[in-house]
């Protein structure tokens, strides 16, 4: 049976948009954890924002980030979107029903790994579908902006791993309880 990582990056106050305040505190550390998150993935699942803005982005990074960046562009990609009709980038569109879709690739051996994604981490969180959430806490508020849970959203976590880097970013692992 396959697992599903959600990989997070959140402010003190749960803002997860636009992550460019991780940046003075993004460290060797950080980047290495990263790199054993994208190892240990078989595919990427993401919703529809996340896929595009990564599409966007990571073509034109892979010479600076070396075998990450080779990859995340490489790497199969399945998506959540009822807009989209032409899939790129070593993409799929998940077909039918999200949830039923996504527990018959979990069904699977895969590893998936989601990156960002807040709409899809919500929805599969409220199915069950999460095996665990692996988040960075940056010490930074911002006092507005798109929280990662949403409003309903709820669940129960035991955490099975904590560690701070050395910029000040907790980073903890929680499984559903």
């Amino acid at each position: 049976m396959g697992k599903i990582v959600a990989v997070e990056y959140v402010t003190l106050d749960g803002v997860f948009e636009e992550p460019q305040w991780s940046g003075p505190y993004f460290n060797e550390e950080l980047a290495g954890w990263q790199d054993k998150n994208l190892r240990e993935a078989d595919a990427l699942l993401l919703g529809r924002k996340t896929y595009e803005g990564f599409k966007a982005a990571w073509p034109q990074m892979e010479a600076e980030t070396g075998h990450f960046g080779v990859k995340m562009n490489s790497m199969p990609k399945h998506v959540a979107t009822t807009t989209l009709t032409e899939p790129e980038w070593n993409a799929s569109f998940l077909a039918g029903e999200v949830a039923e879709a996504v527990g018959a690739l979990k069904a699977g051996p895969a590893s998936l790994l989601i990156n960002g994604s807040a709409d899809l981490v919500n929805y599969l969180t409220r199915h069950n579908l999460i095996d665990e959430y692996r988040i960075m806490t940056f010490p930074v508020v911002l006092g507005e902006g798109r929280k990662l849970w949403a409003e309903g959203t709820k669940i129960a976590l035991t955490l099975t791993e904590s560690w701070q880097t050395k910029t000040g970013v907790d980073v903890v692992t929680y499984i559903p309880a």
